[in-house]
């Protein structure tokens, strides 16, 4: 020992054990780097697989905690993006309103209610583009969705109306749809009809049941039930052994709903789905309803005001008076709702309701809501850095089939929002795989199960997948996934089996990167 301590002074022994955690941590390095690079290699030799030949991929991997580019793939290549879209929408309401801004809706009249509670004049609710006269606001209770309304108007002391149910909805300007939107999609849950007086998402739930006997006509429950819609219904009871299949049609425009197909005999209730035309006049409706049920009594009929009807209607008519207003859950619930089941109507309105709180009316006057919030937009890229045409949005949802983004500018958004004061909503209003939202079922079983956060998107031949995701090494990954015109091949993997995959890689990976600054 006396030997030992001769040969290796104190001094000398500290250099020594210096040196090999040097040595160590410079090999720890090189595997990392080797890791990264074999996470690269195996990532191209993927998106080149033969069955990609005729598709487009765009991929952009970064790692959030040092910056350093881990992959990418015709990052700077514009391709459609589906509902990844809602990225870009629900930054810019947080970042242009704030988590806690709520959206109002305002009741006015000509004149206050008498001392009996008479109102002799219309009631007029203007509508501001709040969804969450909802039953999903509500737990799912359909009767609950417009009580917050009609306890404000109850408190006011009216009990009788004299005139009608007005639903103002001239906060937006432009069409009902969104620039881009299909013909095809708009009787579809997905496709509703855009209004600031929107009422139930704007859609009819249906609950189709078997007849007693084979043959017997079906059952078509209405949820809510109302006079705006005439169905037709074709769907018949088959026998047990056989599937059930309904098709429900709605031309754009028309109020008739057809409904045909079967559901067997003794089979559970079959859920679908249709849109309501004109939805200021379905919101008219629903409160008058329930204002009736109230015991409120209405003399008037209902009746809706566009933003078309005020810019012909005359001037210098009789000013309204609020008389009571609701607001809305704070922005931070209506991202979340937004952004975790890919509700197009809230994206949208969500997207409208940014410009039509910047809308100039001096400057603006011949340009639509949509049309100002697409200004908005690019205000907002230019101010996070974005190259300029790397984001060509042209309504809140991802709908369009003329939208395009790269996948670098969906990353260079993802790491700004990781950054901002909003970065844990933002976060937490992301689907999570296996977990809610439209991940709920996806990399189930795998390390990516309840760590990944991200947006999924899905058209025709798109599929999107841009978020965060942290390894086994605990490194924080942002990535932004596209495949474009990919048609998957019989009984192989689909598209969005492909884009888990990716993700599952990440978050089983177990290296570390150095800062690339």
């Amino acid at each position: 020992m006396r030997h030992f301590q001769k040969v290796f002074h104190p001094q000398a022994l500290a250099a020594f054990f210096l040196c090999l955690y040097a040595i160590s941590a410079s090999g720890a390095q090189t595997d990392a780097s080797t890791s990264s690079k074999q996470m690269a290699q195996k990532l191209e030799q993927f998106v080149s697989l033969p069955r990609f030949a005729s598709s487009q991929w765009g991929i952009q991997i970064k790692s959030l905690d040092t910056g350093k580019l881990i992959f990418e793939h015709d990052a700077q290549k514009r391709l459609k993006p589906a509902s990844n879209n809602k990225l870009y929408t629900g930054a810019l309401a947080l970042e242009e309103l704030g988590a806690d801004y709520r959206i109002v809706t305002s009741i006015a009249a000509k004149k206050k209610p008498s001392a009996s509670g008479t109102l002799s004049s219309d009631l007029v609710i203007i509508g501001r583009g709040d969804p969450s006269f909802s039953a999903r606001f509500h737990g799912g209770d359909y009767e609950a969705a417009l009580k917050p309304l009609v306890d404000a108007i109850a408190a006011t002391g009216i009990k009788r109306i004299t005139g009608d149910i007005v639903a103002d909805e001239s906060f937006f300007r432009g069409p009902s749809f969104g620039n881009g939107w299909t013909w095809d999609d708009l009787q579809y849950y997905y496709g509703a009809e855009v209004s600031a007086c929107t009422y139930q998402d704007n859609t009819v739930d249906l609950s189709i049941t078997p007849g007693k006997e084979i043959g017997d006509a079906a059952t078509i429950e209405l949820r809510p039930s109302t006079p705006l819609l005439q169905f037709i219904n074709r769907v018949q009871t088959s026998a047990t052994n056989v599937r059930a299949s309904i098709t429900v049609t709605r031309e754009p425009g028309s109020s008739l709903v057809t409904v045909s197909g079967h559901v067997p005999l003794g089979g559970k209730a079959v859920e679908d789905a249709v849109t309501v035309p004109r939805p200021a006049l379905w919101f008219a409706q629903a409160v008058k309803n329930a204002l009736i049920k109230r015991g409120i009594k209405v003399k008037g009929d209902i009746r809706r005001i566009t933003a078309g009807d005020k810019a012909a209607g005359p001037r210098g008519k009789d000013e309204l008076i609020e008389l009571t207003s609701v607001a809305s859950p704070p922005m931070s619930e209506l991202v979340k709702q937004m952004m975790k089941p890919s509700q197009n109507l809230y994206a949208h309105l969500l997207f409208l309701q940014v410009a039509a709180r910047h809308a100039d009316h001096a400057r603006d006057l011949d340009a639509t809501t949509e049309d100002i919030g697409m200004r908005r937009m690019a205000a907002f890229m230019q101010k996070i850095g974005v190259a300029r045409n790397d984001v060509l949005i042209e309504e809140g949802s991802g709908l369009s089939r003329g939208t395009l983004l790269t996948p670098r500018a969906t990353v260079q958004l993802l790491e700004y929002m990781a950054r901002t004061p909003n970065k844990d909503i933002y976060y937490d209003s992301l689907p999570i795989a296996g977990k809610d939202g439209t991940l709920r079922l996806r990399m189930r079983g795998t390390l990516a199960e309840g760590n990944a956060h991200a947006k999924t998107g899905s058209l025709r031949y798109v599929n999107a997948l841009s978020g965060y995701v942290t390894n086994r090494a605990g490194e924080r990954f942002v990535f932004s996934l596209l495949s474009n015109a990919h048609v998957a091949p019989p009984n192989g993997p689909t598209a969005r089996n492909d884009l888990d995959q990716i993700v599952v890689w990440l978050a089983e990976s177990e290296f570390r990167t150095q800062s690339s600054k």
